[in-house]
């Protein structure tokens, strides 16, 4: 079982940025691959970013590559999501995702097993 906590969210300013943390706890959190998403109002909820266990690979949506850096502290237990260059159409909610231990790293979100509660970003023009 992993519990997520995320923080860091908060208003910011069109060009400002803003680092989420996601919090976890739970024995098998080095071995499971992470995910940010984001939910607008009236929207689906979209993949941002992956991480796979080892940090080998990190994986972007189109809409985010170049400005925002997934990150992950395995001794700490923690996830890292660095937004720069924020735009007002990144103002959503923002979730910790994690996969079962062992699992591949993937981008869709059906295939997580466990989430944070969120944490609102909201960027004004």
């Amino acid at each position: 079982q992993v519990q997520l906590v995320e923080s860091g969210g908060g208003l910011v300013q069109a060009g400002g940025s803003l680092r989420l943390s996601c919090a976890a706890s739970g024995r098998t959190f080095s071995r499971s691959p992470m995910g940010w998403f984001r939910q607008a109002p009236g929207k689906e909820r979209e993949f941002v970013a992956v991480v796979s266990w080892s940090s080998a690979t990190t994986a972007y949506a189109d809409s985010v590559k170049g400005r925002f850096t997934i990150s992950r502290d395995n001794a700490k237990n923690m996830v890292y999501l660095q937004m720069n260059s924020l735009k007002p159409e990144d103002t959503a909610v923002y979730y910790c995702a994690a996969r079962r231990s062992g699992s591949v790293w993937s981008s869709s979100v059906n295939e997580y097993n466990y989430w944070g509660q969120g944490t609102q970003v909201t960027v004004s023009s």
